[in-house]
Order: structure tokens, then sequence, then C-alpha cells
């Protein structure tokens, strides 16, 4: 099955690439690797603002992450131009805007993870890092970034 076929399946739209809100670019790819810039957990057009262990669950967290997901594909398909090209999600990092004594922080990326090994099978198994920070830009919730292998 492509992956076009697995996001339908999934009732997915990948989003357009979102216009970078500092000095950078959404993604640079060098030789037959692609990285992502972070994306920022968005709720209906706008930043997804909560902190894990305040005000936001690591269920609420999870869907977060997963949104971030759907975004960073977004952008990881104008990178290569067709989604089927991409051999393996080599690297996920994510931050989690979380108090000190939150701990759920891997807890709440596998909303990303899950998604990816969803929607590109084996390929989607990655490596991966996720850490609890005291704030991330316009306060949202989560921001992820990605490396991968075309």
């Amino acid at each position: 099955m492509s992956v076009y076929d697995k996001l339908k399946e999934l009732g997915i739209t990948l989003p357009p690439v979102a216009t970078p809100a500092a000095a950078y670019v959404p993604f640079v790819r060098t030789g037959n690797l692609v990285f992502l810039s972070g994306h920022i957990a968005k709720k209906d057009g706008k930043s997804w603002v909560g902190q894990l262990g305040k005000n936001m669950t690591t269920e609420e967290g999870k869907a977060a992450a997963r949104a971030i997901a759907v975004d960073l594909m977004g952008t990881l398909h104008a990178a290569v131009g067709d989604l089927n090209q991409v051999k393996r999600i080599v690297k996920v990092m994510s931050l989690v805007n979380s108090t000190g004594d939150f701990t759920e922080q891997h807890l709440v990326t596998n909303g990303a993870s899950e998604l990816f090994g969803q929607v590109f099978g084996d390929k989607g198994a990655h490596a991966r890092s996720a850490f609890g920070v005291a704030q991330i830009p316009t306060g949202a919730c989560v921001e992820i970034e990605l490396i991968a292998e075309v």
C-alpha cells in the first residue's frame, strides 16, 4: 500500500508547509537526508498552548504530538515530492513543555512515533529523544523535529 493510500485510510490530509516564524527554513536536504525544522503543535490553526503536568494531560499531549506528525509529513512531502521515496524515518526529537515533576515526555512523543509507524510501516521505526523543557515558542505544548532518509 502506498503512503498516500495509508494516509487516506487514516483520514489524513497533508497540510501545506507552514511559513517559518523566524530566521530559518522549513527543511534542508543534503545528500540522501532531509532535516525538518521543529514544528510546534497547532490546534484550530493556532499554537496549541499548554504545559504538561500543569494544565494538559498526557493523552492531550499525545494528540498534540500526533498533530505535529501530520504537519511534519506535509513538510516532508514538500521536501521530496513523494512520500513513497522515504526510505526511513531516521530520528525524531521531541520537546515537551512540561513541569519539573512531569515524567511522561516519552508517552507524549508516542503520538508522533506511532503515527509514523502506521503510515510508513517498518520504514517509520526511528531513533528518538524526548525532553521536558520549561517553555516552547508561543507557549506551544510540544515541538518536534525530524530527520528522514530518501
